[in-house]
């Protein structure tokens, strides 16, 4: 399975506790997991928990952030994320679209 397109978030915390954001690291990773549509190839985390990204890899986007969707949507620290749907390897002129997650 190809694993060239990908699914980026990216963030801003501001939370002083870390456990929301691995609960929610560890919960992506068991959605894409059981999905079978790609893989959780981890995240960052700013030292001073300002911000941070997950990155999502597989062979279809669309069908990989439709799988977090629903959850990300449920998480008040993901207001205001930026979401890029990549479609193709990371180089020049692959097309990319990205989004502001609004909760309201």
């Amino acid at each position: 399975m190809t694993k060239d397109q990908a699914v980026i978030i990216e963030f801003n915390y501001g939370l002083v506790e870390d456990e929301p954001f691995y609960k929610l690291s560890d919960k992506l990773r068991v959605l894409v997991d059981e999905s079978g549509l790609g893989e959780y190839d981890g995240h960052e985390m700013a030292m001073d928990n300002s911000d941070g990204s997950f990155y999502l890899y597989g062979p279809d986007a669309k069908k990989l952030y439709d799988v977090v969707k629903e959850t990300i949507e449920k998480i008040p620290f993901m207001e205001g994320a930026n979401i890029t749907l990549r479609f193709g390897p990371p180089e020049t002129g692959v097309k990319e679209v990205s989004f502001i997650l609004n909760l309201n």
